[in-house]
């Protein structure tokens, strides 16, 4: 996909726009309250963004591509970090509920329906972090298999649900976790 140019004040817009979507839900956030909280009229939002659909897909873009930067940095430029604390960075980064993912999350389970290529995007990132996380699983052990890898991804998207509902996840899941796969 080609980067996105957008000028300053579309990407004022689509901050908001992401903080609104993240608090609130893509559903609950119209237009009319997009235009509103960024002062902008109507109709240079249309000349942005064509529609709410289109703003979804870049926000969820700019999350992801923020989110990739940030993942990198600890997979790739961490060389003082073994494998095992490196998966559990990835986690906290993940699970926090003031962060990057979150709306990412709530992409998949809220635009499947009502905004497919939005949808996509999360799916996608989901999938790349996957494979992020199979070659982590791999430096740790070599027997590693992608199934864990997703089953790592499931156990991140069950801490978020259970964050959200009981506001606190026991983070002694994940250490168990890697430790069972190191012995192996």
């Amino acid at each position: 996909m080609p980067h996105l140019v957008l000028p300053t004040r579309a990407i004022k817009v689509v901050n908001k726009a992401i903080e609104l979507f993240h608090y609130n839900g893509f559903h609950l956030v119209g237009i009319d309250r997009l235009v509103k909280e960024c002062e902008i009229p109507k109709a240079t939002f249309y000349n942005y963004f064509h529609s709410k659909e289109r703003l979804i897909e870049i926000c969820l873009i700019m999350q992801k591509e923020r989110l990739k930067e940030k993942v990198v940095s600890v997979v790739e430029y961490d060389h003082d970090t073994n494998a095992m604390d490196k998966l559990k960075k990835l986690y906290v980064l993940h699970t926090d509920l003031d962060g990057l993912y979150y709306l990412l999350f709530k992409a998949i389970f809220e635009t499947k329906l009502t905004h497919p290529k939005a949808y996509q995007t999360a799916v996608r990132y989901r999938t790349w972090l996957t494979n992020e996380i199979y070659s982590l699983l791999r430096a740790l052990n070599l027997d590693a298999s992608f199934t864990e890898s997703k089953l790592f991804l499931y156990m991140i998207e069950g801490a978020v649900i259970q964050r959200l509902s009981l506001g606190e996840v026991d983070e002694r899941m994940v250490e168990v976790f890697l430790k069972s796969l190191s012995v192996c």
